[in-house]
């Protein structure tokens, strides 16, 4: 008799008849990225509540608004300067003709000091830091009086009494000009732009009506009606520009709820990457502390079973330590399960691809489980496409997908129930395996609970034999690493199927042999390089077709 070598203490790394894997090095993923600063969330915090104070405000003219209104009106004029400049030296050229020339160049010097104090304004508002409502009321109230001594200047060259001798068709093509132009360039601000317009309209009115003709009075109708429409044009622009500051301020409250929201998954994640590093580590570290002193308990559990140094005085020993080695590979087995779930879902189980037989593979794992199967009285049928062409795969991943498939069926069918295990062709070129069994069903509520990490069905957990939950979604992964699909059907009371396909891209064929027509090949000399010598026809990679 062989003498059993035995070993115990803290680094023990042997194991007896165990087929328990020498303690392996797990990698860690790399450190989770830095958390999102504080000031960062705290700006898109206040970016936030400063866009909904806009947007939330329930003054009349939401004066949240008011700044930008203002703005918006200073740019405008700052924009039209020279178009403004050169109306009113070309109308103090023209008014030169009927009336003496240093009147008409004094109202011009005025309307230009006037038009200089409004641009001179403008830039000063612009640049201006501070928004505070007491500034804007003080600015807007500034630009009302410019626009007001802009209009009366209009109004006191429109009326001179020098200009008789001017037509009305004249004088009414020049006051629409000036009120078209007055109202555009503060539509921003209506009540600038009724200041600037009102009083040219009210005296050209007047001037007309004065003279009571009958013509005149349509002239003077005329131009009240034009201060009306041009005051309503400028109202729609200005709700027009509101309604756009209103579009981009629920535009930026938008993007500030964003950044904020990612800021929090960026947290959010950042913990959940600090939890998994946390998980991979203690994993890595438990896995030596639990796998020592377990390979020591399967051995000596081992060799007390097998009684190699002899029988035991009481005769319940043996089943004691049957018993003791029976748990002790139960929890190996969970160790490794739970190891393998983790590097997969860490993204570190890594393939050892090779052309393997599924059905080759599926045949050996039946033999694996007939035993078990048959002490439950559950018979297994094998239902195989012949000349099925090999897979590029992992041939230890692809068993243990087949043994927790089979051992799930066996587990969860009742006595004398039926097991089917199917493989072949798939209709895009693919190969797939399928397990169907007469058991109890899962409700398909609980599918996605099943197909959980630890997690377990209503039939599980009344069950006897209950499991730790990793078999199903350890098979899935593996499927996934493979580039295939994993499929689970199940109704009550009638029974559940797992379906798994492979990509075509996954079968292998062979090249077609050389036609007849071929020339013969030249004889190698003995002195030709070996990679010259080796065969020609060489397995390759190729979508399957079943032939």
């Amino acid at each position: 008799m062989q003498k059993a070598r035995l070993c115990v203490g803290r680094n023990c790394c042997c194991s007896m008849s165990n087929p328990a894997e020498k303690p392996e090095v797990v990698q860690l993923p790399a450190e989770p990225v830095s958390a999102p600063s504080a000031s960062s969330r705290r700006a898109a915090a206040q970016r936030v509540r400063e866009a909904r104070d806009k947007l939330t405000s329930t003054s009349g003219t939401r004066p949240a608004f008011d700044a930008e209104m203002l703005r918006q009106y200073a740019q405008t004029r700052l924009s039209a300067s020279y178009v403004v400049m050169l109306l009113v030296v070309a109308t103090g050229v023209l008014f030169g003709l009927w009336m003496q020339p240093i009147p008409a160049a004094a109202w011009t010097t005025g309307m230009l000091c006037i038009h200089a104090a409004m641009i001179r304004s403008c830039h000063r508002f612009l640049a201006e830091a501070s928004s505070s409502p007491a500034a804007t009321r003080a600015w807007r109230t500034r630009f009302v009086v410019l626009d007001l001594l802009y209009g009366l200047c209009w109004m006191a060259i429109l009326i001179h009494p020098v200009l008789d001798l001017v037509t009305e068709t004249l004088m009414m093509f020049l006051m629409l000009l000036v009120i078209a132009v007055s109202s555009m360039l503060a539509a921003n601000l209506p009540i600038a732009a009724l200041a600037a317009t009102a009083p040219v309209a009210v005296a050209m009115a007047l001037n007309f009506a004065v003279t009571g003709a009958l013509d005149n009075y349509i002239l003077a109708a005329l131009a009240l009606a034009a201060e009306g429409y041009f005051v309503l044009l400028a109202h729609r622009l200005h709700s027009s520009t509101f309604a756009t500051l209103e579009a981009r301020a629920e535009k930026d409250a938008l993007i500030g709820e964003l950044e904020q929201a990612k800021a929090i998954s960026d947290e959010a994640r950042h913990r959940a990457e600090s939890a998994n590093v946390a998980k991979s580590r203690f994993l890595a570290q438990m896995s030596h502390e639990l796998r020592t002193p377990l390979n020591a308990i399967l051995g000596f559990s081992e060799v007390m079973k097998s009684e190699i140094f002899g029988a035991h005085a009481v005769p319940v020993y043996k089943e004691y330590s049957a018993d003791i080695h029976n748990s002790g590979v139960h929890l190996l087995n969970l160790i490794n399960e739970i190891l393998d779930l983790s590097r997969i879902e860490a993204g570190r189980y890594e393939l050892n691809e090779e052309a393997v037989s599924l059905v080759g593979i599926v045949a050996d794992c039946h033999h694996l489980m007939k035993l078990r199967a048959s002490s439950r009285g559950i018979t297994i049928h094998e239902v195989f496409e012949q000349a099925m062409p090999r897979l590029w795969a992992d041939e230890r991943a692809i068993r243990q997908v087949v043994l927790n498939l089979l051992s799930n069926s066996i587990k969860f069918t009742p006595q004398a129930g039926e097991i089917w295990l199917k493989a072949g062709w798939t209709a895009s070129g693919g190969q797939y395996l399928s397990v169907r069994d007469s058991g109890s069903g899962i409700p398909e509520d609980e599918i996605p609970v099943v197909l959980a990490s630890f997690g377990q069905g209503s039939n599980s957990i009344k069950s006897a034999e209950q499991g730790a939950g990793l078999g199903l979604p350890i098979a899935k992964n593996l499927i996934d690493l493979h580039g295939g699909t994993f499929t689970l059907k199940s109704k009550l009371r009638i029974g559940t199927e797992v379906i798994v396909t492979f990509p075509p891209e996954r079968v292998m064929s062979a090249l077609a042999p050389l036609s007849e027509d071929a020339p013969p090949l030249q004889p190698e000399s003995s002195a030709m390089p070996d990679e010259k010598r080796r065969p020609r026809h060489k397995p390759i990679m190729s979508a399957g077709t079943g032939s």
